[in-house]
C-alpha cells in the first residue's frame, strides 16, 4: 500500500511540473521584436509610447486616460517603422499591466531613446511586399535577406555603455 502511496505522490509531481511549463510559455515575437529576448511578453516603444504583448499580439496604449489594447498600432502611428525603432523589453510588470510603471518608462526611455545596439529577431520586408505594410506583429513572411546596418535608428552604436534595469 506504501508504494502505491508513493507512486501516486510521484505521479502528482510530474504532472505538476509538467503544468507549470504549460503556463509558462510565452507567444511567438513579431519579426521586428529585438533579438535575444524570446521569453519577454512586453516591450516599450519609447518612440511611440506604446506598449506592445507578445502573447496577444496585441499593442496597448493610452487613450485620455484609459488603456485600449489592438491588433493594429493606433491610426497616427500606423506609418511608424516597427524595423527601425528601439523596443525596451519590460520586466517590471504586474499581471496583464505593463504599464504599471508607465511614469517610470517615459522617464527613463523619453521619446527618440537608444540604449544598446539592438538587432531583430527578423528582416525587415521589402517595400514591394504587401504584407509588410501590416503592423500587428504578424509580418514578416517576405524577408529581403539583407542584414540590417548598424546606421539605423534602432541600431545606433550610441550610448554603449548605457543600462536599464528593465532590459535583460
Amino acid at each position: 500500500m506504501k508504494k502505491l502511496g508513493f507512486a501516486l505522490i510521484l505521479l502528482m509531481g510530474i504532472f505538476a511540473q509538467a503544468q507549470v511549463s504549460i503556463n509558462v510559455n510565452i507567444g511567438t515575437p513579431p519579426n521586428w521584436g529585438p533579438q535575444g529576448n524570446d521569453n519577454s511578453r512586453y516591450y516599450y516603444l519609447p518612440d511611440i509610447d506604446t506598449y506592445y504583448d507578445v502573447n496577444q499580439s496585441q499593442f496597448i496604449y493610452d487613450n485620455n486616460g484609459k488603456w485600449i489594447r489592438e491588433n493594429k498600432l493606433p491610426s497616427k502611428y500606423r506609418q511608424y517603422d516597427l524595423y527601425s525603432g528601439y523596443k525596451v523589453v519590460v520586466n517590471d510588470y504586474k499581471g496583464d499591466s505593463p504599464y504599471t510603471y508607465h511614469t517610470k518608462h517615459r522617464s527613463n526611455y523619453p521619446k527618440g531613446y537608444q540604449g544598446p545596439p539592438q538587432k531583430n529577431r527578423g528582416n525587415k520586408p521589402e517595400k514591394g511586399n504587401k504584407s509588410g505594410g501590416k503592423q500587428n506583429g504578424n509580418s514578416g513572411k517576405g524577408n529581403s535577406g539583407k542584414e540590417h546596418s548598424n546606421d539605423s535608428k534602432g541600431n545606433s552604436n550610441k550610448d554603449k555603455n548605457h543600462s536599464h534595469d528593465d532590459h535583460h
